[in-house]
């Protein structure tokens, strides 16, 4: 005996299941095209935050915004006391290129020092807030000593070394008058790579860039007075001027790095925090 019930109710189902994947196909492709927003103009805004250790995700997303036909403009947002040298210079380096391309405009938060400063260099325009904290310009270098503490506890330790400076910033002993020497010369040569970079960027002489290259903070007033911004406004002023420079009259912001899940974040800055408290060699020297 037939069931045509059953085989209609069968297609049915079938039917529905078919219709349910194209309903969810096609309302994905709907809000693909919503937060693209489609034929109206976009400005990438690069989020810089907290000290800065590495750059592949900045740099990544910087490639991106360049790539990308429909960001017309870029406004770096920084809010950092700065980082690691080499991180600050590569995404200095990277918004260099992209200016060339694409206005650049960098907002500074509450605070750009030291790294931060660096890497708004990279801008074609800086705009600070009054009471932004920056400046500070300059290299730290810090090696923690342990050696007393493991004396206490009768640890000792020996090194077999390859050359005389191979374990130089070990945390197990001081350093010696040589090495300290050796070390201040590589601090001096990143410290004058800085000043350099200042003076190119901001159009100010050598001279003038090192009698306020010693380590000094500088409101966001002070540093429009030195010539290390351009003008004192706040982050939608950057995006007006962003506009402007890219002739265009509105424009949808796009957001990036994306921002990170609450555990990842944290377990993020735990992590960074050990390194930076206990493993700083001197192949990590900060921009201070």
């Amino acid at each position: 005996m037939k069931r045509p019930w059953l085989v209609y109710g069968l297609a049915f189902i079938g039917g529905l299941v078919v219709f349910l994947i194209l309903l969810s196909f096609f309302l994905s492709f709907l809000m693909f095209f919503k937060e693209r927003d489609f034929g109206k103009p976009q400005i990438g805004v690069l989020q810089i935050k907290g000290v800065i250790l590495d750059a592949e995700e900045y740099l990544m997303a910087i490639n991106g915004m360049a790539k990308d036909r429909g960001i017309k403009a870029i406004v770096v947002r920084i809010d950092s006391p700065g980082g690691s040298v080499g991180a600050s210079q590569e995404i200095f380096e990277e918004l260099k290129k992209i200016r060339v391309k694409k206005p650049v405009v960098v907002s500074m938060g509450s605070v750009a020092a030291s790294g931060g400063l660096y890497v708004a260099l990279g801008g074609n325009k800086i705009f600070a807030s009054p009471g932004t904290v920056t400046g500070s310009i300059g290299v730290v270098l810090e090696i923690p000593n342990i050696e007393k503490l493991l004396k206490k506890i009768g640890v000792e330790t020996e090194a077999i070394k390859s050359g005389a400076y191979k374990d130089t910033g070990s945390i197990y002993r001081p350093l010696t008058p040589e090495e300290k020497d050796y070390l201040r010369e590589k601090v001096k040569i990143l410290h004058d790579k800085f000043i350099k970079a200042i003076s190119a960027e901001r159009k100010a002489t050598i001279e003038k860039v090192k009698e306020f290259a010693d380590g000094r903070i500088f409101t966001g007033e002070e540093a429009l007075s030195l010539g290390l911004v351009d003008k004192l406004d706040n982050f939608w002023d950057a995006v007006n001027e962003a506009k402007k420079m890219a002739k265009i009259t509105e424009a949808k912001l796009v957001f990036l790095p994306k921002k990170k899940g609450f555990l990842s974040k944290i377990l993020e800055e735990k992590s960074s925090s050990i390194l930076e408290a206990f493993f700083l060699k001197p192949w990590y020297i900060a921009v201070n």
